[in-house]
């Protein structure tokens, strides 16, 4: 015990000496904490061996959580410490060797006090670790709270953040809080848990993601960056939802906002599911399926003319005239798409001139017709109401 303080002080001193770089705390008397914890340690294994065996405390200097704690804080891993307690765990063995020699402590007592010193030193990086564990913990909720609040703050929109003294100031501010680059243009992504408990995706650094709203959303900068694409498509493996346009950073609400309107679709069945979409690669159903009332409204008043038809009847008549549409052709070409003899598109085509008269000729009802045939096409294919 009488060793201890100079025992201590040497370790320290060879430990900085291999570690020049470690930068060296003061605890509140102005003594290095690192000494006290090297002194803790020893004096607590020199009274472990002083106790007996039933009576032995278990416990272990509390600084050696701190060590970890500063280890985590400081973003070094704990390799660098482990080897450190390494080395001084050397240079007290061979003091203790030497005391050993010089009391004629017999050789089977002494590997007895080795094996005992290196299960003590299992229990200071215990310590160590949980330290580390505690405080890794911390600055990843401390982080996530961050970074939410950067998401809030990026989706709000220009009129929310203009309620700020200074929008995009405050934009920077937070995303230098977590260390977030301010990219240039964004997507946005609007997830469906393919399970409650389902782990985040492993969506890498830089993407924002927030997985504590019942449809998680997340950031994607410069989504069209080299490999972007293949790394989101590789961690989104197993999730549905979908990802908004790239956008400016200042307009990142827009990108939201058309994929909320994309998972809308895809929970109605006129989307599919399974896959998180790309908004960009589904432009026609975005934007024929997703304004539904306006579309059903243009739909009941374009093609009324069919009410007085047949179901079956009408059904034939309204794939006659979007196939005219589209073709822009005769009665061979629209037999062509549709797999029927010409006559029997001549004599539809003489139907449909008979049911809408000229405004078939008239370049802005044509437009609308193609229009809400169109959607209704595409809500036939996916199953849709």
């Amino acid at each position: 015990m009488a060793e201890a303080p100079a025992l201590a002080e040497d370790i320290l001193r060879e430990i900085r000496r291999e570690y020049p770089h470690l930068p060296l705390v003061l605890d509140e008397s102005g003594e290095p904490m690192a000494l006290v914890g090297i002194r803790r340690a020893i004096e607590g294994f020199v009274q472990l061996q002083l106790a007996d065996a039933e009576d032995r405390p278990r416990s272990h200097p509390a600084v050696f959580q701190e060590f970890g704690r500063g280890q985590s804080l400081h973003g070094r891993s704990l390799d660098s410490l482990q080897a450190m307690y390494r080395l001084g765990v050397r240079l007290a063995w061979r003091r203790l060797a030497e005391l050993g020699q010089r009391a004629l402590i017999p050789p089977p007592a002494m590997y007895e006090l080795a094996e005992s010193g290196f299960e003590y030193l299992d229990g200071l990086v215990d310590q160590s670790v949980r330290g580390y564990a505690e405080a890794a913990a911390r600055q990843a909720g401390e982080r996530l709270r961050l970074q939410r609040g950067l998401i809030d703050l990026l989706l709000a929109g220009p009129a929310e953040q203009a309620g700020g003294p200074d929008p995009a100031r405050a934009l920077a501010e937070r995303a230098a809080k977590i260390g977030w680059p301010l990219p240039d243009r964004v997507s946005v992504g609007v997830l469906l848990r393919p399970a409650r408990e389902a782990v985040a995706p492993a969506v890498g650094q830089g993407v924002l993601l927030d997985m504590e709203t019942e449809q998680p959303r997340m950031v994607v900068p410069d989504p069209d960056a080299a490999g972007r694409p293949e790394l989101l498509r590789r961690a989104m493996a197993g999730w549905s939802g979908a990802i908004g346009p790239p956008v400016p950073l200042a307009d990142a609400a827009k990108s939201l906002r058309w994929a909320e309107a994309a998972v809308r679709l895809v929970e109605r069945g006129l989307l599919p599911g399974g896959e998180v979409l790309h908004c960009t690669e589904h432009t026609q159903e975005l934007v024929l399926l997703q304004p539904e009332e306006l579309i059903d409204d243009l739909s009941r008043r374009a093609l009324a003319p069919l009410a007085h038809c047949g179901p079956t009847h009408a059904a034939r008549l309204a794939d006659t005239l979007l196939a005219w549409l589209e073709t822009r052709g005769g009665a061979p070409e629209v037999a062509a798409l549709l797999g029927v003899h010409p006559q029997t598109v001549r004599y539809r085509l003489r139907q449909i001139r008979e049911l809408w008269g000229d405004e078939v000729d008239d370049p802005d009802r044509r437009f609308e017709l193609e229009l809400v045939l169109r959607a209704r096409r595409l809500r036939d294919r996916r199953g849709g109401r």
